[in-house]
């Protein structure tokens, strides 16, 4: 099923036989025509491409009118309507996960579907899908109010350049809540030590602590990791009260 996909605006199609004409009819390059009709020479090569794609040489034929021509030479094929549409909402619960891709999706979509969108446009449609969704609640935060941290994503390899020897890295990261403002650090490990002094680099970073320290309910921090009622790490509290600051955790508030 084909529909028209119009010439670019402010050409006519007089002056597309024209390009036609003097290509095919007279051999002229695609500089001289393109100056000949005042166009672009990229425009004449399109319309080259276009003739030769729908079989259109020249002298055209006699019953070739301007609406026949139009259609032969910009049509495009429609969307098909039964081509399956990606699931949007699993593929942004799936994108929350470590290590996901909407490359790997999409190769798990075509498996599924062989005769479903290609890659840009399962991108788009999930570009276009997940502005739609109603993904979270909107929280306004009061400028240095909070600061949102964690081990974030997957580890980073390190390689010694004297010896060779490859190791792994947690990243830390340090978010304020009303500015984004970030900061970033690579440890060897998660262990509580490197906890501690990834808030206390990031106080320094940020030259000021903000009012709550919001963790994720990690191990790191967290004695007793639990929905409604975690304990907080006694150490991770003893800097807390040392700082002046708050620990939001789901379940628990804790302050000097």
């Amino acid at each position: 099923m084909w529909m028209v996909e119009m010439p670019r605006k402010g050409l006519s199609m007089r002056k597309v036989r024209e390009a036609l004409r003097l290509r095919f009819g007279t051999g002229l390059s695609t500089r001289q025509v393109a100056r000949s009709c005042n166009i672009g020479h990229s425009t004449v090569r399109d319309y080259e491409q276009r003739a030769k794609a729908a079989g259109i040489g020249w002298p055209l034929p006699a019953d070739m009118d301007d609406a026949r021509l139009e259609a032969l030479l910009f049509r495009r094929p429609q969307f098909r309507p039964d081509r399956p549409l990606p699931d949007i909402a699993y593929l942004h619960a799936e994108m929350r996960k470590k290590g996901v891709t909407l490359q790997l999706l999409w190769h798990e979509y075509k498996q599924a579907h062989p005769d479903g969108y290609q890659y840009t446009q399962f991108c788009e449609h999930y570009r276009k899908g997940v502005g739609k969704l109603d993904l979270t609640m909107r929280q306004e935060h009061r400028a240095g109010e909070k600061v949102f941290v964690d081990w974030a994503g997957q580890t980073i390899t390190i390689v010694d350049r004297e010896t060779g020897e490859i190791t792994q890295a947690y990243i830390f990261v340090a978010v304020l809540g009303a500015s984004n403002y970030t900061y970033v650090e690579a440890f060897i490990n998660q262990n509580l030590a490197n906890w501690i002094t990834a808030h206390i680099r990031t106080f320094e970073y940020f030259a000021g602590v903000p009012e709550i320290i919001v963790p994720d309910n990690l191990k790191t921090g967290v004695k007793k990791p639990c929905r409604y009622e975690p304990e907080l790490n006694a150490v991770y509290q003893d800097m807390t009260v040392h700082y002046g600051a708050a620990v939001s955790l789901p379940g628990l508030f804790v302050s000097d």
